[in-house]
């Protein structure tokens, strides 16, 4: 589907309305042109074309100026202060933390949509709306979530993952976990070293060696997947690691990948995410990256979204005293 930015803007501009993006009957206010760039499906119900909406349009005013991204989050009901049931009153809102009149913050928010949209677009074109950015032969993966706690006595993580597959027939998961530069190093790791646990979603029924520090995973799914089907699953690992860094390196293409990483006290000294990267590159120092802060919980969040299969996208932290993950698949 050819999308035009006036054709999005228009469609924007009536969401803004009355809740914005809460709006109870988001799912007949979503027009065409904003289902294609967010990528929602017909069966979509409002909670899911309320979350792709919401991520969608935080990532593209991510790219904004400061003043145009906080007007188009208040216009949406996006923004955490200006989640008013009114627009009127978001607007007045905005023209508040602006200094200036209610006429200029609507400018400010109508400029902010025509960026907002061409935004949209010119990310759409990157990819193609609508299909993986990397075209994959048997799944994808539209979301991986990871929560990772490395102030427990075993550093934990939760896993969410939701697959989509691409052909008929999909029936079992090729997952892995990677512990960089293990102590196991060419020797099996056992359920000591590595323990992988499944919430729900399937069962996991191989375990094998891939390489000195990659264990491979063999996830059956309660029933077969046809193409555009779509799965949840949900595990837990838990490891002492020795490199400190997280980080995703894909072997099927993955749309979306949310990170959350809790850091024992005290905080380390440097952060820095990572993406796009050699994998072996996630571990050195020289590798430049953008510098983040943990917040005051000691938590950081990243997002990283089209990753390219064979590649690491993550976070790597220096500490004087590291708890240390290595990667996921």
């Amino acid at each position: 589907m050819n999308i035009s930015a006036a054709e999005l803007v228009a469609e924007l501009k009536l969401l803004r309305r009355g809740r914005g993006v809460p709006a109870p009957q988001l799912a007949e206010r979503a027009g065409p042109a904003l289902r294609a760039v967010c990528r929602i499906d017909e069966d979509d119900e409002n909670a899911e074309i309320r979350r792709k909406t919401t991520e969608c349009l935080a990532q593209w005013a991510a790219s904004l100026p400061d003043d145009l991204r906080i007007a188009v989050l208040a216009a949406f009901a996006l923004h955490e202060l200006a989640r008013n049931p009114f627009y009127q009153d978001r607007v007045g809102w905005l023209a508040k933390q602006l200094e200036r009149d209610d006429r200029t913050a609507r400018r400010r928010i109508d400029e902010g949509i025509e960026r907002l949209a061409e935004a949209a677009i010119a990310s759409t074109s990157e990819s193609g709306a609508g299909e993986p950015a990397y075209p994959s032969r048997s799944w994808h993966t539209e979301e991986l979530r990871v929560a990772l706690a490395l102030d427990q006595p075993v550093p934990e993580g939760f896993e969410f993952r939701r697959i989509v597959a691409d052909a008929d027939d999909i029936a079992e998961l090729d997952l892995a976990l990677t512990v960089t530069n293990s102590a196991y190093r060419g020797e099996s790791i056992g359920d000591d070293g590595l323990r992988v646990d499944i919430f729900h979603g399937g069962l996991l029924t191989e375990r094998v060696m891939e390489s000195s520090d990659r264990v491979g995973l063999a996830l059956r799914l309660p029933t077969p997947l046809n193409r555009r089907g779509r799965h949840e699953i949900a595990l837990r690992f838990r490891a002492d690691f020795t490199q400190p860094h997280f980080v995703c390196v894909p072997r099927h293409p993955v749309d979306l990948f949310d990170l959350h990483i809790r850091f024992p006290w005290p905080m380390p000294e440097e952060v820095v995410q990572m993406e796009r990267v050699f994998q072996d590159d996630a571990s050195d120092d020289t590798t430049q990256g953008l510098s983040l802060s943990p917040d005051a919980s000691g938590e950081i969040h990243v997002q990283f979204r089209r990753l390219e299969p064979g590649f690491a996208y993550g976070v790597r932290w220096k500490h004087s005293d590291p708890t240390l993950p290595g990667s996921v698949s």
